[in-house]
């Protein structure tokens, strides 16, 4: 089967525009459905439990399932870390954002630094780098780095603001000599600048997922 409608659940309106920039020129149709309603009320602080948080997760992906979509794309790493106990009924593929980001990390050589805007977002991130480098037998050199009282920028509809602030971070981290990676697909347009600016690569999701799309939808002509 070729995947040529994805039904995308984000975690705000921002990665809406991302994934359709990265795949304009292909014939993958999206229906975007988004919710930042559910990462406010995760938040510490808010009296939402993880069960009810999973149930919402699985409530919104059956109501996906149902929009005729050939595969569901879920963008949002908090969103996916829910998944992980969660029991989903839907006959629909299911692709994390994060898996063809994590195997294109496991294939690197040399240490690494994976760069986060919201800190929420890292132990889930990282327990599943790790379980997914140790299912495939990948040694991975990594550390974290946050970029402090940068998220709520995004969500509060500050663009410009919080490409801003992912930029002058990875400027400074560029200097380590490290292989740089963003983990959020928020943090992909920032990350593009300092490319363009510096001629450094570096890695994120929304590469990784084009790559994959592409990969698989060639595996059946």
């Amino acid at each position: 089967m070729i995947v040529k409608k994805v039904g995308c659940i984000h975690a705000h309106y921002s990665n809406i525009n991302y994934l359709e920039k990265a795949f304009s020129t292909s014939t993958i149709e999206f229906l975007h459905f988004v919710d930042p309603g559910l990462m406010h009320c995760i938040q510490p602080g808010h009296s939402l439990s993880r069960k009810n948080a999973q149930a919402k997760v699985r409530e919104q992906i059956e109501w996906v399932a149902n929009c005729q979509v050939d595969a569901i794309l879920i963008t949002c790493t908090n969103y996916i870390a829910l998944l992980e106990d969660a029991v989903v009924t839907t006959a629909v593929p299911i692709i994390k954002i994060d898996e063809p980001f994590f195997e294109s990390l496991c294939q690197m050589k040399g240490p690494q630094t994976i760069v986060f805007s919201n800190p929420a977002t890292v132990d889930g991130t990282m327990s599943r780098l790790y379980k997914y480098a140790t299912a495939h037998q990948k040694s991975i050199d990594i550390e974290v780095a946050v970029i402090e009282n940068s998220f709520n920028l995004i969500m509060n509809g500050l663009q410009e603001e919080y490409n801003q602030k992912i930029v002058e971070c990875l400027e400074q981290l560029r200097q380590n000599n490290r292989i740089l990676s963003v983990a959020q697909l928020s943090m992909v347009e920032g990350a593009e600048q300092v490319e363009n600016k510096t001629s450094i690569k570096i890695m994120n999701p929304l590469k990784s997922l084009k790559t994959a799309i592409n990969n698989l939808n060639k595996s059946f002509l």
